[in-house]
């Protein structure tokens, strides 16, 4: 018997006594979850990126363009690399303590492996898994971009944390202008090897530092 064969035997004997069909199985169990509050669902989102060691750096809109340099800064980041639509205040700050390349710099793997770092903007944040999405707009930048740097800052805007994932969902929709990619990402790229010991940095940036941006008024 080949191995297709024993697998396809052993999926048969294990719904053979399954004898309904998808229409008899009734309506699909959606259970909801219901955000506490828009400062409660803050706190949650804030608390959860800093459980996948991502580092949460909390300011107000004005504090953004220093909360960008501080961190690159800190990280000893060199050269970093900013999407073509990135807030000209944050490009500034990232200028005053590194070398800057724009995205259409960075489109060999030789450049793309000398940047130290990667700024970006999000699309939304999710507060019970603390992931944040891209999708990629020109204030993030090719996908490729925030996946080869070492260190990613990550700017996010406190309207844009939903609570759970069917809110990110639907906030992701695509509109007219069609799909885009999209990328999910729950703190520093981690993985475990064959002795299961945590390795970090294989598929991602090693480093993730998470500006959120609440409002003026806390």
């Amino acid at each position: 018997m080949s191995a297709r064969d024993e697998i396809l035997a052993r999926v048969r004997g294990a719904t053979s006594d399954i004898d309904t069909t998808p229409d008899d199985r009734g309506p699909v169990v959606v259970v909801d979850e219901t955000s506490p509050g828009e400062a409660e669902t803050l706190e949650l989102f804030a608390e959860n990126v800093a459980d996948y060691r991502a580092q949460v750096v909390r300011v107000g809109p004005s504090g953004v363009a220093a909360a960008v340099a501080g961190a690159l800064s800190d990280h000893g980041c060199r050269t970093v690399v900013v999407p073509s639509g990135l807030d000209p205040s944050w490009r500034a700050a990232a200028e005053g303590v590194a070398r800057v390349l724009s995205d259409d710099e960075a489109t060999t793997h030789l450049a793309r492996d000398d940047v130290d770092a990667v700024v970006t903007a999000s699309a939304v944040g999710v507060a019970t898994t603390g992931t944040i999405v891209l999708d990629h707009r020109p204030d993030q930048g090719r996908r490729e971009l925030t996946l080869v740097p070492d260190t990613h800052v990550c700017v996010i805007r406190a309207d844009q944390v939903v609570h759970d994932v069917p809110e990110s969902v639907a906030r992701l929709r695509p509109g007219p202008e069609g799909a885009r990619p999209l990328t999910w990402i729950s703190g520093p790229s981690a993985t475990s090897d064959i002795e299961l010991e945590r390795v970090e940095g294989v598929h991602g940036p090693r480093t993730l530092v998470v500006v959120l941006v609440e409002s003026a008024n806390g």
